[in-house]
């Protein structure tokens, strides 16, 4: 018996070699990831039953004697039994593929025992399907697992050789010396089958933990470079950008040579070969041109396909990424090797996993430059804003001061050149000092005290220490106006509008406040947060102003509009405490 085991762990050991290679097999990796079709299914059966008949071919056959001949299994006698290590191929068949493959598997390992002959040939046939089949049952228990552990492997593999040895006794239930027989192969079948189906698992799953680190490691260096590559994507200029990503990828991938080109010329070029492959030679290869049109990962492993001219050329394989931007091809990145035997699929998933990423970076910067341009656009818009009423209102009062006080009149005519001069000059710039900003505000407060001399007063209280932050053009003012317009509309006497700036924590609140009506209840909520069209003002400057705050400083900064228990209301909005950019001075 001791002899018999030491045989069978022996040809299961040259069986495993042949699994290992199985293991490398491309398309075997749809079976661990559950990718069923009938193709791939009949496809893994065949294969899986040749691995059988090998199990088979690399058993041992025992006379009626019980001499053990440890020749290859080509054939048996009558009065021989081969004992096939078949059930193991079966086995795995069935856990991996499930009933399908493993019922298909088994019927043609089976069919090759059946033909064979000799001692117990019925039950050697039949114990293959019906493993196959139970096999793939038993797998549907473990269907979250891609594959089944070891031990588990260890104890499903010990009942195919047992229902093996019901079946010869079924079969050959008269015959004393199958008995006898039985009690000499049981435990080696028994042991060295479930022990090689436990090592075939554990071969299997450490095949795919080197596929997952590889790909791991492949996606961790795409990232990294991708996010590198961003500056030098952003740059306006094609020759920039192709200078950037060369030196980038050469550093990074440690390549023998990557060139950068657009759709017609090569831009970049870095590392082997620069004798020759230099900036401005055309594309004139075919599998250039052809990656621009497919706009597809190509491959080329020889020098024939790479299509140099230079006969002592060090470049011998390429990988050429496709760049795209808006469905259309603008460049190529060529990956050079020295050998073919250096693009490994570790490379291949890179160079994937690079294109995506590159042409994902270069749609986003493209959106952001659009939505940056837009947002200009609108800025630009509302700053430009100038309510002509106020102008005409203030033209006639000066008209009429210069009659009875002249010296007012030509000071109401500075404050207004400031005022209409800061407003002219709005979209040039998105952020102004805030000592630029009040002096804004102070002079449209005197010109409209000027107007409204008696019927109110407007306070305004800012910190000296203030006046170096930075804030969206005319953000207070409209507040101011709408306290004049609106909110005091109906007051004849006694109106009053305070204008406060106090610092909260990190933030510079700015306040507008008036003892006026208020704003009606069916509009507060409402407020600043879109034009109001069907109403007698319709809201545009507090609008306005709530977009210039979101756009320009963020969601923190927009406004707050409310009613305050005495009467009238108060707009606020915040600035950040600390804010270093700097504008040019209006």
């Amino acid at each position: 018996m001791m002899d018999l085991t030491m045989v069978l762990f022996e040809r299961l050991g040259l069986l495993l070699v042949i699994a290992f290679v199985l293991t490398r097999i491309p398309g075997f990796r749809s079976l661990l990831y559950r990718e069923f079709s009938f193709k791939m299914a009949g496809i893994h059966a065949c294969v899986f039953g040749i691995f059988g008949i090998a199990g088979t071919l690399t058993g041992v056959v025992i006379g009626s004697d019980f001499t053990v001949t440890h020749a290859f299994v080509w054939e048996v006698e009558a009065d021989q039994m081969v004992v096939s290590s078949s059930l193991v191929a079966i086995v795995m068949a069935g856990l991996l593929g499930g009933p399908a493959v493993g019922l298909g598997a088994g019927i043609i390992a089976g069919t090759h025992l059946f033909f064979l002959g000799g001692i117990g040939f019925m039950a050697n046939s039949l114990v293959n399907p019906l493993t196959g089949l139970l096999a793939g049952f038993t797998a549907r228990f473990f269907s979250q697992e891609r594959v089944i552990s070891p031990i588990k492997a260890l104890f499903i593999g010990i009942f195919p050789p047992i229902l093996l040895m019901h079946l010869l006794l079924i079969f050959d239930s008269l015959d004393r010396t199958m008995v006898e027989l039985i009690n000499t192969i049981g435990l080696p079948v028994v042991l060295s089958n479930s022990i090689a189906i436990a090592i075939f698992t554990a071969m299997i799953a450490i095949v795919l933990r080197e596929q997952e680190n590889e790909a791991a490691f492949a996606t961790r260096q795409a990232l990294t470079i991708a996010e590198e590559a961003l500056p030098f994507l952003k740059e306006e200029s094609f020759q920039k950008k192709a200078e950037g990503i060369a030196d980038l990828f050469y550093a990074r991938l440690k390549l023998a040579a990557v060139t950068v080109t657009n759709d017609k010329e090569v831009m970049a070029h870095k590392g082997l070969g620069g004798d020759h492959h230099r900036i401005g030679n055309p594309l004139i290869t075919q599998i250039s041109h052809q990656a621009l049109e497919s706009k597809e990962i190509l491959v080329a492993y020889s020098q024939a396909e790479i299509q140099c001219t230079h006969k002592k050329c060090p470049l011998e394989a390429v990988i050429i990424i496709p760049i795209w931007e808006a469905q259309q091809t603008i460049g190529l990145i060529k990956l050079y090797f020295r050998k073919p035997q250096h693009i490994r699929p570790v490379e291949l998933m890179l160079a994937e996993g690079l294109g995506q990423l590159i042409a994902n970076q270069l749609k986003t910067i493209k959106a952001e430059r659009l939505e940056l341009h837009t947002r200009d656009a609108e800025l630009s818009n509302l700053q430009a804003q100038i309510n002509p009423h106020f102008l005409f209102n203030t033209l006639h009062m000066i008209a009429a001061l210069f009659r009875k006080e002249p010296e007012k009149a030509r000071h109401i005519t500075v404050q207004l050149a400031h005022f209409m001069r800061f407003n002219l000059k709005l979209v040039s710039t998105q952020l102004v000092p805030l000592e630029k900003e009040t002096e804004h505000v102070k002079a449209y407060i005197e010109i409209i005290q000027t107007r409204f001399t008696g019927r109110m007063q407007i306070h305004f209280i800012q910190p000296e220490e203030m006046s170096h932050l930075l804030i969206p053009p005319s953000s207070i003012q409209p507040l101011v106006e709408n306290s004049v317009r609106h909110g005091l509309e109906h007051v004849s006497e006694g109106g009053r509008v305070d204008v406060k700036m106090e610092q909260v924590g990190k933030w510079i609140k700015i306040s507008v406040q008036d003892n006026g009506q208020g704003f009606p209840d069916s509009i507060l909520l409402q407020a600043g947060e879109k034009v109001l069209t069907g109403k007698p003002h319709g809201g545009t400057g507090l609008y306005n102003v709530n977009q210039r705050l979101i756009n320009l400083l963020g969601e923190e900064s927009r406004l707050h509009v409310r009613n305050l228990s005495g009467g009238g209301s108060e707009v606020h909005f915040t600035i950040p405490a600390v804010n270093t950019r700097k504008e040019d001075d209006l």
